[in-house]
């Protein structure tokens, strides 16, 4: 389970390997702004919304896991998500990080990215439609997931920046 590796953004590839490419970026972007942190320092909140860069951690590690393992694949929740009651906390995916080091928060988004791009290699096309459906019975390509995590990550991205800046004034250059 590791970081995955820092790759240059080709400026002419197949739809394929840009999307990666793109996609491989912000994840790295994404942990870079929490790595250095303190337990204390990952539970900071910038808002009242008490968004922090733990939170957003174990959420990121979810989110990777809705995409590409059950909504993709078809398969059931697993851990550590598959034990948590969301009807008790809609954000249970979150509340999960309070009290979680770096590395305990960092952990399941690392694993949930290998197995993510295990089920990207392993599909032949972009084209490729999700095993499960939305609530109108349609079904998302692969191609569409990919930029839909890009932008997810992008966003955070943003997020994170924010948070870490009022941390400690790290800006990530």
């Amino acid at each position: 389970m590791t970081q995955p590796a820092w790759t240059q953004i080709p400026l002419e590839a197949d739809e394929r390997t840009m999307l990666m490419a793109f996609l491989t970026f912000y994840r790295n972007e994404f942990i870079e702004r929490a790595r250095g942190l303190d337990v204390e320092q990952l539970q900071v909140p910038l808002t009242e919304s008490g968004l922090t860069l733990g939170r957003l951690l174990t959420h990121m590690a979810f989110v990777e896991q809705i995409w590409f393992a059950i909504r993709l694949d078809g398969e059931e929740p697993q851990p550590p998500f598959a034990e948590l009651d969301f009807d008790a906390d809609e954000d249970a995916e979150m509340t999960l990080s309070h009290g979680m080091t770096f590395d305990e928060a960092v952990a399941p988004l690392l694993s949930a990215i290998e197995d993510a791009d295990r089920r990207i290699a392993a599909s032949d096309s972009l084209d490729r439609r999700t095993e499960r459906t939305n609530r109108d019975g349609e079904h998302w390509s692969l191609r569409w997931i990919l930029v839909h995590m890009i932008e997810e990550y992008a966003r955070h991205c943003g997020h994170a920046d924010l948070i870490r800046e009022s941390i400690d004034g790290n800006t990530a250059d």
